[in-house]
């Protein structure tokens, strides 16, 4: 009976231990690595974000993360969703929105990587170009503060306002000094602004919303210089919560963003509506 049981335990260790083999972290059976990786949730606007972010894929997948990227096509809930936790990193807005953002919603939500500038365009609508605008015209910009600055910096390069030279960055329609055409700026929501077009004579439109819409920044009527103020100030960031700026996943993010193979796919690939700020 004794030798029975010896046997039976016998039988028993060895079946735990073939299965503390299969489950090795470190091993499988077969000698190769544990596949289980780490998952780094980003949130990004589809183009040229969430385009931007699939040329990472395969680079962090060999450092041990998957890349899971989560697409919005507004500006306020990949925000929300990086600050409740839901995203570990977004990748979509430029520091004076998300500074903007902060402010106005009590979030705690940090830049840390400048990735790409997009430049703003001035795009044509019922009016074709800059000299058969007509009194009165209507020209669309984007309605949140940041971008509508950037907006108005853009029309007065072009030549058709003055600005209050204080006012720079901050500037609103309030701060237009001289509109000789009397142009009507028509704030609005920057997303529905390529949809807009249609129905006002020029729209300054987001980069990325302009390429999801197939606008070519070489049909632009006016465009922002790229050493312009707003090429420094206006980068897209990748954007975390607060704390999390020395996380190795977003560490290993930044340097996949930030290398050659995304510089090279950026200049070839968005034919000057993107420009590598790295």
């Amino acid at each position: 009976m004794k030798r029975y049981f010896s046997l039976v335990l016998a039988a028993l260790l060895a079946v735990f231990a073939l299965a503390g083999c299969s489950n090795d972290p470190a091993k499988q059976p077969d000698g190769s690595p544990d596949a289980e990786k780490i998952t780094i949730k980003v949130g990004a606007s589809p183009s040229p974000h969430a385009e931007i972010l699939e040329q990472v894929v395969d680079k962090l997948s060999e450092q041990g993360y998957t890349l899971e990227i989560i697409q919005y096509t507004d500006y306020v809930q990949p925000n929300l969703a990086l600050e409740s936790g839901d995203l570990d990193a977004n990748f979509f807005q430029h520091k004076p929105y998300l500074e903007d953002f902060n402010g106005k919603n009590s979030t705690h939500l940090v830049s840390v990587a400048n990735i790409h500038y997009e430049p703003y365009g001035l795009y044509a609508g019922k009016t074709a170009a800059l000299d058969a605008l007509k009194d009165g015209a209507t020209i669309a910009v984007p309605n949140d503060s940041s971008n509508e600055a950037r907006a108005l910096l853009l029309l007065e390069a072009a030549g058709l306002i003055k600005l209050n030279p204080d006012a720079g960055l901050l500037a609103t329609v309030m701060d237009i000094t001289e509109n000789p055409k009397n142009l009507t700026i028509l704030e609005i929501e920057a997303a529905q602004l390529p949809r807009s077009l249609q129905d006002v004579d020029m729209a300054v439109i987001n980069g990325n919303y302009a390429i999801d819409a197939g606008l070519s920044i070489k049909d632009a009527l006016a465009v922002e210089d790229k050493d312009s103020i707003s090429a420094e100030r206006y980068a897209n960031i990748l954007a975390v919560k607060e704390g999390r700026e020395e996380d190795p996943g977003i560490k290993a993010l930044i340097e996949a963003l930030q290398g050659e193979e995304v510089r090279s796919y950026i200049e070839n690939t968005f034919d000057g509506a993107v420009i590598p700020m790295f």
